[in-house]
């Protein structure tokens, strides 16, 4: 079983007497990247501000490593690296010197950390240039090197993608990927991205008006969405559905099937429509995307 790294146990946030946060409750292991989504206004901005110790918790608590954010904050946040909107960088200052600066913040941090860090954000090749001549996407991957410069477990970005071109997404993807793979990092992700957190994480909670509606495991989440159902092409659809009277099955396309049936089912079913002479092209379980799921857990809400 893998180390809980960060750890949320019903927080609460009130403001005045508007209440933000219900009664949150989240975990996040080592090697695990979660993607945090919800509406806007649905608290996760105000979660992650709680988390490092931005915000005053109303009730509830939040343990970093075993250490309680609010009775040993210096402890709890020493090994945390974040990035909450965009990253602070000097833009007149080249990226290996907003490296040492942040180093002049931490103990112990020398110049070959700054080198294997720059090579890990794959900066290697601009590091001495100006932070003025970056693209958006190489700032980001700076701001993650500030962030893991004094080799923290827990790494917090509230949209990391936003404003990202596909190249630069799929740059951030890949840096993701490995902090969580190679350094067992945790990693929590705030993101309006659907399509593309489903690219890399593992693990997903959704929030919706202060209130968790569910943390899974991404594949289970889906899976649990299409449980039995099934889409079938064939040449006759209105026929064959005729003939599988019996099951509930509708044409969702010209030529395309969707039935719940079980999967031992398939076999006798297929048999069916072949002595019927319905020819069978092809027979796949549904697919879900990660928008699909939350629009389906949330009631109908979207993300924009």
């Amino acid at each position: 079983m893998s180390e809980v790294i960060l750890k949320c146990t019903n927080l609460h946030k009130k403001f005045g007497k508007k209440e933000i946060l219900k009664g949150v409750s989240v975990e996040v292991e080592a090697g695990d990247i979660l993607g945090f989504i919800g509406p806007n206004g649905a608290g996760k901005t105000t979660t992650i501000k709680l988390i490092l110790g931005l915000q005053g918790i109303t009730s509830g608590s939040v343990s970093i490593n075993g250490y309680d954010i609010q009775k040993d904050f210096t402890k709890a946040i020493a090994k945390v690296g974040a990035i909450v909107e965009n990253p602070d960088l000097y833009m007149y200052l080249s990226g290996y010197e907003n490296l040492k600066l942040v180093r002049n913040l931490y103990p112990n941090i020398d110049n070959n950390r700054i080198q294997e860090v720059v090579k890990l954000v794959g900066l290697e090749n601009r590091i001495h240039d100006k932070v003025s001549k970056y693209s958006l996407g190489m700032r980001q991957r700076l701001g993650v090197a500030q962030a893991i410069l004094h080799k923290p477990n827990l790494l917090i970005l509230d949209e990391p993608t936003n404003g990202l071109d596909p190249e630069g997404i799929k740059e951030m993807r890949e840096l993701l990927k490995r902090l969580a793979s190679k350094e067992n990092m945790a990693v929590f992700i705030s993101s309006h991205n659907l399509a593309e957190l489903e690219s890399f994480c593992n693990k997903v909670c959704i929030i919706k008006n202060g209130v968790v509606v569910e943390t899974n495991n991404l594949l289970d989440m889906k899976q649990e969405l299409v449980a039995n159902k099934y889409l079938i092409e064939v040449d006759l659809a209105e026929r064959a559905i005729q003939i599988l009277g019996k099951y509930k099955a509708g044409i969702v396309e010209k030529n395309c099937i969707e039935i719940v049936i079980e999967k031992e089912q398939i076999p006798e079913l297929i048999k069916e429509m072949v002595l019927q002479n319905i020819k069978i092209y092809s027979v796949k379980q549904e697919e879900v995307s990660l928008e699909d799921a939350f629009l389906k857990k949330t009631g109908g809400n979207i993300i924009d």
